[in-house]
């Protein structure tokens, strides 16, 4: 189905400002779709006078619908629907008298001009299903009010407000809670869904006739009242906006609707939700991130103690090949605790991999022992990875570069450099990385089965059978080229 943007771009001359005003009163027209029982449709004038574009359509959640088909995009000639071309011309609310049939249901029709800046940018249909009409009750009265004079507010400009919008995902709906007040935000009518919102914080009898601040000022405690002008504004339907309320176990979003449908403020439509089991699930996950995080950061003190230790025993130990298995092992424990450190401070379990890689360059050339100055450059990006993916190709790129630095530069005489180049791409569901140094090269007689080396052998392993990927390594350009091929999400 086409976007109301697209239609605008294709068929009005409809401004920016116009379609920002119409997406407001979209994001909150469920609220007058529900209160009116009824589906709306709003249609969009044609630059050619021609007729009407379909740019809208909300069905109520509170009654039966009288649209059974989608009319978004359908196109209506000027003169086919009187109402529509008087509710244009005049900018008046147009009702007919007699309903219309549609599959054998009584709808009714009415149709409500959308008023900016003093002038009748579109319309907005409001149909009702009439099958099984019966007289109403107070609750249904009061909806039916309440959205009168939204509709009025519509006509007149002065409607949709500007501020918080219905649709937020935990943003309060007609059926969640209804109150309404008068000027003096006194509480005319609630329904039953608000007034158990209220009992639950612990109001004793009825909402009606209470002074809706007072009231909540006396039921919620001082330290959970943050903001008390917010309060005041919301709670006595001055302020068109939404906050939150409660105590300890209760927590309510209330959204405010300043009702002013002949231009002064008459009182105000308040949607009440009881969010408390949403906000104990937050306070749950808030409690479990900080719990991971507090995992991974002593995860990583622990890794740094071990490589500390190992970094003793290798400065007390003599034999040199026991020495350099030691340093080997501190770098590759230390890469580790570089991936921990850096979940350490993450939100989700995802890492920034271009973080780790970079420092993961910075450490292998400080600890490397060549005498020719090395350079680690990146170029592309690892993107975001899973923390399960993070340490093993932590360990592999730690390998792969001191392999290039160690024994690509090793014996190079003095007064060269070195460059290493690490290259990532994500294509299709693929990470393709490649290190690339323009050292010595491979010996001759390299391969890659049969080498016994400790570090090709983590590699290998962590690559094929970690990661799930493919590993190459041959000549580069000028030195050593090894290419690791992995899946990602």
């Amino acid at each position: 189905m086409p976007s109301l943007h697209e239609l605008v771009r294709a068929h009005t001359d409809l401004v920016e400002d116009d379609v920002a005003w119409l997406q407001l009163l979209m994001a909150d027209w469920q609220i007058l779709a529900d209160l009116s029982f009824a589906d709306l449709v709003l249609w969009l004038p044609d630059r050619e006078g021609k007729g009407y574009w379909a740019g809208g359509q909300m069905r109520p959640t509170t009654g039966p619908t009288a649209l059974v088909d989608d009319v978004l995009g359908t196109f209506i000639p000027t003169g086919r629907r009187r109402m529509l071309d008087e509710a244009f011309a005049s900018g008046r609310l147009i009702r007919e008298g007699d309903p219309e049939w549609r599959d054998a249901v009584p709808v009714r029709v009415e149709v409500i001009p959308v008023r900016r800046a003093g002038r009748v940018i579109a319309t907005i249909a409001r149909n009702t299903n009439l099958l099984g009409i019966r007289t109403p009750s107070r609750l249904e009265l009061s909806y039916l009010q309440t959205a009168a004079e939204l509709t009025q507010m519509i006509a007149a400009g002065h409607f949709p407000l500007p501020g918080q919008r219905s649709d937020h995902a935990d943003s309060p709906r007609v059926g969640d809670g209804f109150v309404r007040l008068d000027a003096a935000g006194r509480v005319v009518y609630a329904s039953p869904n608000g007034l158990s919102a209220y009992r639950r914080l612990g109001l004793q009898g009825d909402l009606a006739g209470h002074v809706l601040t007072d009231l909540t000022r006396d039921l919620v405690p001082a330290r959970k009242r943050l903001d008390e002008e917010t309060l005041s504004a919301v709670l006595g339907g001055r302020d068109g906006r939404a906050t939150e309320v409660g105590t300890d176990e209760v927590t309510l979003i209330v959204r405010s609707i300043p009702l002013r449908p002949e231009g002064e403020r008459s009182g105000a439509l308040l949607l009440v939700r009881d969010v408390s089991e949403l906000r104990r699930r937050d306070r749950e996950l808030v409690t479990k991130d900080v719990t991971i995080r507090e995992i991974h950061h002593r995860v990583k003190n622990n890794l740094q103690t071990v490589a500390a230790l190992l970094r003793l025993q290798a400065r007390r130990t003599r034999a040199e090949d026991a020495k350099a298995a030691l340093e080997e092992a501190v770098r590759r424990v230390g890469s580790i605790a570089i991936v921990h450190e850096t979940l350490s401070h993450a939100v989700e379990e995802t890492v920034d991999f271009d973080e780790i890689a970079d420092r993961l360059g910075a450490m292998v050339v400080d600890v490397s022992g060549v005498e020719v100055p090395v350079r680690v450059v990146r170029e592309g990006s690892f993107g975001k990875l899973p923390s399960e993916a993070a340490t093993p190709l932590a360990m592999v790129l730690t390998e792969l570069l001191q392999n290039a630095v160690e024994h690509g530069y090793a014996g190079v005489p003095s007064g060269s450099d070195g460059r290493v180049v690490v290259t990532a791409r994500r294509i299709v569901g693929r990470l393709h990385v490649v290190v690339e140094d323009d050292g010595r090269g491979l010996p001759e007689d390299f391969d890659l089965d049969a080498s016994t080396q400790l570090g090709l052998s983590i590699v290998r392993t962590l690559v094929e059978s970690e990661l799930g990927g493919v590993l190459e390594i041959g000549p580069g350009s000028r030195g050593t080229r090894v290419q690791a091929d992995l899946p990602v999400d």
